[in-house]
């Protein structure tokens, strides 16, 4: 069997076993090495401890357990019942202003935290059975509460795009500035459809009773005060410091988890039982993402060495594509990607076999990434592999069946395709931002304040694996 045939045969068997549901950090790395033995024999062992040191020494990951940790402290600090009761108060005469609080708080609170299975379960707790009092359709109380958890993917600070800036060599701060539009976007569309159902489908919607909706405008800006505009202040201090280059993204999540503790001790949410609980939850979501990373590494390396990255873009150039048919068979089949598998693996496994490509059709990487970002909101909500109807079902009544979960996510699959739609058409969107801010630089090199992120792609090979000085 020929070298390509190896790289192509350990892609397959790697989705097979993942399919099996194999953990994919550790199915990425026996792949690896056993495709890379095939192939290198010894010297692959060499490249395990190579990639395993590149990621110890990785300064963008840094970011990575610090806003995680900072995203724990806010989801026990128990702001977000006040925060979402607030958010009723201040909407309460807004046609569908359960469904509008609950995409505002969820948009606010994803922000803060960026961990969709946290969002979606708390608000599945909280939110979604006052939806389901009011009288709201299960179907678009499901939606509305899948969808809105979501938006941590995209709106920073969000882990995905550090990992996107870190596969694929762009600057983190640019990626959060470009996305930063796209975000508000997106959650200002969504929130635009619940103000819809609540106009023209009314049944679907009802509106609040009169006691509920005339609230005394003092009592409203008290509760605002005492919940929205801390968290408000958290986040802006956090994004305004990584995007106005006044600190890099590590030490501006270093900021904000110091914040959100003193936030916790505010609210007199801060015990010892809970930092225990966020220091474990941390350091086991910040584990899988660096195993994740040295897995994707070997796999990633040793498919280019066997020649696979190779046959994939010989494949791609030999068809009649131009910049928007390439973006677009791209996008559909991570599309496509995102119903059996979750973001990661798309991230760290599929995203860099078109990185190389990106040059040949003229394709902007931080563009390409901010379009990535949006799909992979789509990942999250369509069946069968969707994540945010199998955690709302986790914590819905029994009378909610998965189905119905499924069905009130479509709308929201539609008005993501439209927003990326939209990008695509008026590319500002995303550059403008980015390039406000960072004259100097073009999109999706290095601006300031930006850790330097490995090199996009896997080991050739015609390179010599050198291991990197431990001195």
């Amino acid at each position: 069997m020929s070298d390509a045939a190896l790289g192509l045969t350990q892609l397959l068997l790697f989705l097979f076993f993942i399919m099996l549901g194999f953990p994919i950090a550790f199915t990425l790395m026996a792949m690896g090495l056993f495709f890379g033995y095939l192939g290198m024999q010894d010297r692959v062992f060499d490249l395990l401890v190579q990639r395993t040191y590149a990621v110890m020494a990785n300064d963008v990951l840094i970011s990575v357990p610090l806003f995680v940790f900072m995203g724990y402290i806010i989801e026990r600090a128990n702001i977000l019942d006040r925060l979402f009761r607030s958010l009723q108060l201040a909407s309460g005469s807004v046609p569908g202003s359960l469904a509008v609080a609950t995409l505002v708080t969820c948009a606010l609170f994803a922000t803060a935290t960026g961990i969709v299975g946290a969002v979606v379960t708390l608000m599945g707790l909280l939110a979604f059975p006052a939806m389901l009092r009011a009288g709201y359709d299960p179907k678009l109380a499901a939606g509305v509460t899948c969808a809105g958890g979501c938006l941590g993917i995209l709106i920073p600070p969000s882990i995905m795009l550090i990992l996107y800036g870190a596969t694929a060599g762009v600057s983190v701060v640019q990626l959060y500035a470009a996305a930063f539009i796209p975000g508000i976007s997106l959650a200002l569309l969504y929130v635009a459809y619940a103000i819809g159902v609540g106009i023209f489908k009314p049944a679907m919607a009802p509106r609040l009773p009169p006691e509920e909706r005339n609230v005394p405008v003092a009592t409203i800006f008290l509760a605002l005060a005492q919940s929205f505009l801390p968290l408000a202040l958290l986040i802006a201090s956090v994004l305004g410091s990584i995007i106005m280059g006044l600190a890099t993204p590590s030490e501006a999540a270093a900021m904000g988890s110091l914040g959100s503790i003193i936030l916790a001790i505010v609210y007199r949410a801060f015990t010892w039982q809970k930092l225990k609980e966020s220091v474990f939850l941390t350091a086991r979501t910040s584990a899988m993402v660096c195993w994740l990373f040295v897995g994707s590494y070997i796999f990633s390396s040793v498919f280019g060495y066997l020649g696979g990255q190779s046959v994939v873009e010989e494949f791609v150039k030999s068809l009649p594509l131009n910049s928007f048919t390439f973006m677009l068979l791209a996008q559909v089949i991570i599309f496509i990607l995102g119903w059996p598998l979750e973001w990661t693996e798309i991230i760290v496994i599929f995203v860099p076999i078109f990185l190389p490509l990106l040059d040949d059709f003229g394709v902007s990487p931080l563009f390409f990434g901010i379009l990535v970002a949006l799909n992979l909101q789509t990942s999250f909500l369509s069946p069968p592999v969707a994540m945010a109807a199998f955690y709302l079902k986790g914590v819905a009544p029994p009378h909610v069946k998965l189905e119905d979960i499924f069905k009130g996510c479509m709308p929201f699959i539609y008005i993501v395709v439209f927003c990326m739609g939209m990008v695509y058409l008026f590319p500002a969107l995303v550059t403008w931002l980015p390039e406000t801010l960072y004259s100097g630089a073009p999109a999706g090199s290095a601006a300031p304040a930006v850790l330097d992120a490995p090199p996009a792609g896997g080991f050739q090979e015609d390179e010599e694996i050198r291991l990197p000085s431990m001195n």
